[in-house]
């Protein structure tokens, strides 16, 4: 989903909660990768792979010039020959420590290894962040957690998943909820954001 969509999606949902807890989320998840250095890791279940989220965080990533938000996509089944970063394992959810940050993509049941393996990267130090669909199991993991009701009308987790990544990737403040900038004003900034120069790299 590109920046107009986003800002569109925003714009459709500026009456509900979703966008200001898609920022929060977003801000505190920028604020657990950035400080601590150890980089971000990205976890769906078994039945569900967040393969957008993490593309959509690698580019938001690369357009913010915040590369540590670009996460590493841990995944439930590895298969030899898989490209380098296509094969990092659920190992890597047990080798996490303290300074490390996973999210977890989680619409439905995590299952008992997944837990098993959350529970493990907590107690080591990890900071864990859910997108999840309800399950308590998960949610008592978290230290921070954004949930979509399966059943909600006006909103999925696909949905909610373009907004945080969206939001990840901005360096201002999220704006009051009263008195918001008319939606021109908000598309014009996120143009100039999106058309400035990347920053320059040693």
């Amino acid at each position: 989903m590109d920046a107009m969509r986003v800002a569109l999606l925003r714009e459709v949902l500026a009456g509900t909660e979703w966008p200001g807890a898609a920022r929060r989320f977003a801000g505190a998840l920028r604020t657990s990768v950035t400080p601590r250095g150890g980089g971000l890791l990205l976890v769906g279940t078994e039945e569900y792979e967040p393969w957008h989220l993490a593309a959509h965080l690698v580019d938001e990533a690369a357009w913010s010039g915040r590369p540590e938000l670009a996460p590493t996509l841990v995944r439930h089944r590895v298969r030899p020959g898989d490209p380098a970063h296509l094969a990092v394992g659920p190992a890597r959810l047990r080798a996490a420590r303290r300074g490390e940050t996973l999210l977890v993509v989680a619409p439905g049941s995590p299952g008992e290894q997944l837990l098993t393996h959350l529970d493990t990267a907590r107690r080591a130090g990890a900071t864990l962040f859910t997108l999840d669909g309800g399950d308590r199991e998960v949610q008592a993991l978290a230290h921070e957690s954004l949930t979509v009701d399966p059943a909600a009308e006006e909103i999925d987790l696909d949905t909610v998943q373009h907004l945080v990544s969206a939001a990840a990737g901005e360096n201002g403040t999220p704006l009051p909820p009263r008195g918001r900038r008319p939606f021109r004003d908000r598309v014009a900034r996120l143009v100039d954001h999106l058309t400035a120069p990347p920053p320059e790299r040693w």
